[in-house]
């Protein structure tokens, strides 16, 4: 069987150290998450929180990134995604880590009393428009249940003192998330413009937030080479998850 059927198969993905089954979860793997499991940066994560988990994509490749004493907590609200998540994770090489919590992030949030040094996510960022066929879908893509201001309010409540908060997005929505976090006295440290390739615009933003000021580490990278081939700096970045890598 060829790699690339291997990573199709059935209900999931496989990655070189796990399997994410995803058939219950109304979004799927993509490149977008894989992205930011692969980037966020994780050299002085004590705690770590996902936002809007899904399969538990996120969870695991940051667990995978990090040392044996990091915990993972991951929030999902959705019923069926959140058991698929915790199944695997149960599944993985970190199920002792990873914790999944079936919740509203914005109800979550104010019963806790840790703090996390690295906070990610994948969030909603379409406005809320025609219905998809799916409501969960529906959910996951929109902002119906977790506008941007809820999340950054969340991930205010929950950061550490000196901790990242990191997500994707695309170009546009990045801008004025970005707008919206500076005013609420958040410092920009970490940006990647994320292109298809070297003759189009960036289409998404890999954004790190801190409530810290420092400096700014600004990049851009491209997904293919003029060959259609995966550049060296995407290969680089996420090698030790695909198999084709």
């Amino acid at each position: 069987m060829s790699q690339s059927k291997r990573q199709l198969r059935g209900n999931g993905f496989t990655f070189k150290r796990f399997f994410i089954a995803h058939d219950r979860c109304a979004m799927k793997v993509g490149t977008d998450s894989i992205l930011l499991g692969a980037w966020a940066p994780v050299a002085q994560a004590a705690r770590v929180l996902d936002i809007g988990s899904g399969s538990g994509l996120l969870a695991l490749m940051l667990a995978q990134r990090t040392a044996e004493a990091v915990a993972i907590d991951a929030v999902e609200l959705d019923e069926e995604a959140a058991a698929q998540a915790a199944e695997n994770a149960a599944r993985s090489p970190w199920a002792q880590r990873i914790h999944i919590h079936q919740a509203d992030i914005t109800d979550w949030a104010k019963r806790q009393e840790q703090r996390y040094s690295l906070i990610v996510s994948n969030p909603p960022y379409f406005t809320p428009g025609p219905a998809c066929a799916s409501s969960a879908r529906d959910k996951a893509r929109a902002t119906h249940t977790l506008n941007h201001e809820s999340l950054l309010q969340c991930a205010e409540t929950l950061i550490d003192e000196e901790g990242f908060f990191c997500l994707v997005l695309p170009e546009e929505e990045g801008k004025r998330f970005v707008s919206m976090a500076l005013a609420r006295g958040w410092h920009l440290r970490f940006r990647n413009d994320v292109a298809e390739n070297s003759t189009r615009l960036p289409h998404r933003v890999l954004l790190g937030l801190s409530p810290v000021a420092g400096e700014l580490l600004q990049e851009r990278m491209v997904i293919r080479g003029p060959d259609q081939h995966y550049s060296p700096a995407f290969c680089s970045l996420t090698q030790d998850f695909y198999l084709f890598m």
